[in-house]
């Protein structure tokens, strides 16, 4: 603040100075023009008055006009107004000439002030002086001066009050961040002792949050100091970590059992197994396997084997109903001898899954034994037909020669079916794509059907679209999965009945619906026929053979082309099965035929 004022004074006084000199010209220029035009016309006490004006309007401490030997004309002084005027010669040349009059001079008086003279002519009587004494300027400085420094003073006040208030708000944050760089340096020092790096919770949050970041410091080192303990000890017990961790990788349930029927360890197979905790299986050094094994059989052959009673492998398998939930368990029990008490390791394995389909492979071989069967039994019979009449009977021998024929197909669906389903089970079952007519496929179906409707007196009747367009797909799949449905359909309707196969395009899709009145499908069995292997519960179809796999099949093609199989079906009223698949267009771009037939 001290150098603004000084700087500011300087250049004010200089400023006022310049300022104050250039006016000084300026006012004695004018007043030597106008006193030279007075004096020539003799107005002496005009020319007085003009001075004193001036004086009084300018501040001048002297203002006058001289005759050349230092005689005033006219005087004036600021305050005092015009002195009395000496009267005006007629002349007073004293050998001038008008060139040498327009000279202005300004010099410093020596008590502070300027003086202004100014040579003047005129006309007709002779040169005259003008001249001008200013007031001191220090004088007026100063009282400039005053107004400036008391400006600059009451701003610089004003400045060191706001600094004042200022710090007095920011000084407990100051004193918190001073107190904790000083922590900062002892921490570069070496210090690491929490108590030490405190600081006073009364400096403020400032000092709040760095306690609070010490004690999270202290808890992480001391979790770190826990974690590396861990993992050393981690480390020593590696080996059996590995083997714990590769019994806990086990599907099948492992428990360690000792002399006194306690579990000593357990798998956590063996607790989803048992349905229970594994650390509560383990808890207090072991608890009773009576407590999680409910099955008598299974504890008195781990008794006979902890006992030493049995000393070779012993496997038990039991059905579990109620708490633990259904299925069959397969438990093995061995002797583990350490020492010398007697160990059992009990091993414990879900075969609910592996003895359904044991079951449903014995059923499939079963009925694929009993179809292969009856088609090799009439060819077998029919064929030895053949060699004793040989030739006596045309009749019987073209009869005979057509069941071969029917029953040699018969076998080859039979066979197609089994290859289909250890296809699709290997994930191998592909289309070969071609232009499908759907009329020619009908007519082979009406004949391939025909007979077999005939003798068990069921009305087979196809209700086609008089045009069926041609499509894209696999020719011996769509027969087959057409065929399964037909087949199925004849099969399960009684003497009597009536099978109507209908076909036709619509909503971009060609549907085969084949509709009977047979015996029909019980509701929670809809969804299941089509799994492969099943046959519905139905009593009344107990006799009829019967691989389980037409449906299956049917639907997997139906899917591999872009379609599906759907059903509806009321017990004693029917079943209707719709096949449907996407009318894509032909390669070839060929046409569609289709026909009417009814047998």
């Amino acid at each position: 603040m001290g150098a603004s004022a000084w700087w500011t004074l300087t250049q004010q006084g200089r400023t006022q100075e310049a300022a104050r000199t250039e006016q000084f010209k300026t006012v004695g220029a004018m007043l030597g023009k106008a006193a030279e035009g007075l004096l020539a016309s003799g107005e002496v006490e005009g020319l007085a008055k003009m001075l004193a004006g001036a004086a009084q309007t300018y501040g001048l401490e002297k203002c006058a006009v001289r005759l050349p030997d230092g005689s005033a004309i006219a005087e004036a002084r600021s305050g005092l107004g015009p002195t009395p005027v000496a009267e005006l010669p007629e002349t007073w040349n004293t050998g001038g000439s008008p060139a040498e009059a327009g000279g202005m001079e300004i010099a410093a008086q020596p008590g502070g002030g300027l003086k202004l003279t100014e040579k003047l002519w005129v006309p007709r009587r002779g040169p005259v002086t003008l001249e001008m004494i200013d007031q001191d300027p220090a004088r007026i400085l100063t009282q400039l001066q005053w107004r400036t420094h008391a400006g600059l003073g009451a701003i610089g006040a004003a400045g060191l009050t706001g600094v004042l208030l200022l710090y007095r708000r920011m000084r407990s944050r100051l004193r918190a961040l001073g107190a904790i760089g000083e922590a900062l340096s002892a921490v570069q020092a070496g210090e690491s002792s929490p108590e030490a790096l405190r600081i006073s919770q009364d400096l403020g949050p400032a000092a709040s949050a760095w306690n609070k970041l010490l004690a999270e410091r202290e808890q992480l080192r001391e979790k770190a100091i826990v974690e590396r303990a861990a993992e050393e000890l981690s480390t020593r017990r590696g080996a059996d970590s590995e083997v714990a961790s590769a019994c806990d990788a086990l599907w099948q349930g492992v428990m360690l059992i000792d002399d006194q029927m306690r579990v000593r360890y357990a798998n956590g197979a063996a607790g989803v197994l048992l349905q229970a905790k594994r650390e509560e299986m383990t808890q207090g050094g072991g608890r009773d396997v009576a407590k999680f094994v409910r099955e008598a059989q299974v504890l008195d052959t781990i008794k006979s084997v902890v006992s030493g009673a049995v000393k070779q492998r012993t496997v038990v398998e039991v059905e579990r109903n109620g708490e633990q939930g259904g299925g069959t368990i397969r438990v093995s029990v061995r002797p583990l001898r350490r020492e010398d008490c007697g160990r059992a390791l009990v091993v414990i394995e879900d075969v609910t899954q592996q003895k359904v389909a044991d079951a449903a492979r014995n059923s499939f071989v079963a009925q694929a034994t009993h179809e292969l069967r009856t088609p090799l039994t009439n060819m077998r019979l029919y064929i030895d037909s053949l060699i004793e009449e040989s030739d006596e009977d045309p009749v019987k021998r073209a009869t005979a020669l057509n069941v071969i024929s029917q029953e040699a197909r018969r076998l080859e669906r039979i066979v197609g079916d089994m290859l289909s389903v250890a296809e699709i089970e290997a994930g191998q079952l592909k289309l070969q794509e071609g232009d499908v007519r759907l009329g020619a496929l009908f007519e082979e179906l009406q004949a391939d059907f025909q007979e077999q409707a005939r003798q068990k007196e069921i009305t087979l009747r196809l209700d086609l679209s008089p045009k069926l367009p041609v499509i894209r797909g696999d020719r011996d799949k769509i027969v087959m999965a057409i065929h399964n449905l037909v087949g199925n359909a004849v099969k399960y309707t009684p003497a009597g009945g009536e099978v109507i196969v209908r076909a036709f395009e619509a909503g971009g899709e060609v549907a085969v619906e084949v509709k009977d009145n047979g015996i029909g499908i019980k509701p929670e069995e809809q969804e299941k026929i089509f799994d492969k292997f099943y046959r519905a519960r139905d009593k009344r179809i107990a006799n009829i053979t019967g691989t389980g796999l037409g449906l299956a099949l049917a639907r997997e093609v139906a899917r591999l082309h872009g379609g599906d199989i759907s059903l509806e079906s009321q017990v004693d009223r029917g079943s209707t099965f719709t096949l449907h698949l996407p009318a894509r267009a032909p390669a070839s771009g060929a046409a569609g035929s289709g026909g009417r037939a009814a047998a």
